[in-house]
């Protein structure tokens, strides 16, 4: 089959690979009908997450239809249009049971990669480095899913195969980021981020109940999609965003913030100017300029919720945290846990996550495709 490889740092191709077989019987094989970029893809493709291999199949966001399955498989067919999660859950182990889908026990091949750094491991997660479990990815014409009867929900009718497929990811994520803030009547929620999980963390937030949601970016084409879901708008190229944040709020702060940037965060002044130059030198992994933002705008005793990906960052602010008295939650998705919610508003039009896809290209063209998102080419 055909597949988009990573081969080194910014170095992507399209190759011949080997088709993906049933290795275990709860596993099904998926055609691909879409896939998509991630923000968190970039990392990789930067160099910036380690234990890449040269071949690595690419892509965590994707649905399709089953083709082949495994003689454990229960709750879906042959010919079944199913999104799947990015992370791999087994369904049976304490946290799948407690619905932190994204710390199962069971789905990481290879812990000693992690626990080093973490502790203990992660479930694991396609196409994310061999750190994360070194799944082949689905930016390719099939793909294994293990775990099927957890990991494959059948998308019902009325759901384009469009907004199932970022409900694969960027939904739940940004969901789950909204959902973590625990809501009240009347509350203001900032979000820093206008990509595809930053949006759905707006409209997240504006389906659970917030007055006001105000989205943070610099591109043009993002915050008028913010705009256009009902978000107040700021570019933190114009504005002081935590001295804008205290005007809209009173003084007083957002009662939430949620950071859908991640460790490759634009900014101005000389901390990121600082943080550019030890990323670059490999002395961190991470440009928190964005988290930092969200730290110092949250109200007192507000929440910070977290969803971008980080490693290693230099100079984070403790301090800030603790003497304001901040509840932080922070997570990769727990995807198995929203997704059937996320169909229904999708299949009522209460959530319209379809309009995160702007641009359509072939399998042959990934490689231009990921040079035109890295870029911010063309919208």
């Amino acid at each position: 089959m055909r597949a988009l490889c990573w081969n080194g740092v910014n170095d992507l191709r399209v190759e011949t690979v080997d088709d993906p077989a049933i290795l275990n019987p709860k596993d099904v094989i998926l055609k691909v009908r879409l896939s998509t970029t991630c923000g968190s893809d970039l990392h990789l493709i930067d160099g910036l997450i380690p234990t890449m291999k040269t071949g690595d199949v690419l892509g965590h966001e994707f649905m399709g239809e089953i083709v082949d399955v495994g003689r454990e498989v229960t709750k879906v067919k042959r010919g079944d249009r199913v999104v799947v999660p990015s992370f791999i859950s087994c369904g049976q182990c304490w946290y799948c049971q407690h619905d932190l889908y994204s710390l199962c026990d069971t789905t990481h091949p290879k812990p000693e990669l992690q626990e080093p750094l973490l502790g203990y491991p992660t479930a694991g997660i396609y196409a994310y480095s061999h750190a994360f479990g070194g799944y082949a990815g689905a930016h390719a014409q099939y793909v294994r899913v293990p775990f099927a009867d957890t990991d494959c929900f059948v998308v019902p009718d009325g759901v384009s195969d469009e907004a199932a497929l970022f409900i694969s990811d960027a939904a739940p994520t940004g969901f789950m980021g909204a959902d973590f803030c625990n809501i009240q009547r009347g509350d203001v929620v900032a979000v820093w981020g206008c990509g595809g999980v930053g949006l759905m963390a707006q409209q997240g937030a504006m389906i659970l109940g917030a007055e006001r949601v105000i989205a943070i970016d610099r591109y043009p084409e993002r915050l008028a999609q913010a705009a256009a879901f009902g978000a107040i708008t700021l570019d933190y190229t114009q504005v002081d965003v935590v001295e804008a944040l205290k005007e809209l709020t009173g003084g007083r702060g957002p009662d939430s913030c949620i950071d859908a940037v991640g460790m490759e965060a634009g900014g101005t002044g000389l901390q990121h100017a600082y943080d550019r130059v030890k990323q670059a030198l490999y002395m961190e992994t991470d440009r928190g300029t964005a988290l930092r933002e969200a730290m110092l705008a949250v109200r007192k005793g507000g929440t910070l919720s977290i969803l971008g990906v980080y490693g290693v960052m230099d100079k984070f602010p403790l301090g800030v945290l603790m003497n304001k008295g901040v509840t932080v939650r922070a997570a990769q998705q727990h995807g198995q846990a929203y997704v059937p919610r996320l169909l229904e508003r999708a299949q009522r039009g209460e959530l319209t996550p379809a309009a995160l896809a702007t641009h359509r290209f072939s399998l042959e063209e990934g490689t231009k495709g990921y040079h035109m998102f890295k870029h911010k080419e063309d919208g």
